[in-house]
C-alpha cells in the first residue's frame, strides 16, 4: 500500500519537498498553487462527508462510483494543457494520487486515510512555500 497510517504524513512531506525543488525564473518554488490543491481537496471532501456517515466498512455502489469519477477529475485536471495545469500534473504524479485512489478499493478506512493524506499535502504545501 502507498498510504499507511504510520507513513502518510511523511509521504506527503516528501512529495511536497520534491515539488518545492523546482524553481521559477525568480527562484521561487514553481509548484501547484494552494487554490489548485484546495480544488482537488474539495472534490474529496464531498465524498468524505458521505463516507464518514456510512455505517458499513465497505462503501456502497454510489460512493464507489463517485470515487471513480474523482479519479477521472484528477486525471482531467492534471492533463489540461496550460502551465498552471502542468503544475497540477506534477503534483498528482509526485503525490501518486491516482495510485492512492486505486488503493481505496471500496473500503471506508482507506478513503478516510486518503482524505487525511490530501489534508497533509495541503499543510506541507503551505509550510514549504506554496502560494495562492
Amino acid at each position: 500500500m502507498i498510504l499507511e497510517n504510520d507513513t502518510y504524513v511523511e509521504r506527503a512531506e516528501n512529495a511536497i519537498k520534491e515539488l518545492a525543488k523546482k524553481k521559477d525564473k525568480y527562484g521561487n518554488p514553481d509548484m501547484v498553487t494552494t487554490t489548485q490543491i484546495r480544488n482537488l481537496l474539495a472534490m474529496t471532501a464531498d465524498i468524505y462527508n458521505e463516507v464518514c456517515i456510512s455505517m458499513e466498512d465497505n462503501l456502497n455502489e454510489d460512493i464507489r462510483g463517485r470515487i471513480n469519477y474523482l479519479k477521472i477529475r484528477f486525471l482531467y485536471e492534471a492533463g489540461r494543457g496550460n502551465k498552471q495545469q502542468h503544475q497540477v500534473k506534477d503534483f498528482v504524479e509526485a503525490a501518486r494520487l491516482i495510485e492512492c485512489i486505486d488503493e481505496i478499493k471500496g473500503l471506508k478506512k482507506n478513503y478516510i486515510l486518503f482524505n487525511k493524506y490530501m489534508e497533509a499535502l495541503i499543510a506541507y504545501h503551505k509550510f514549504y512555500g506554496g502560494k495562492d
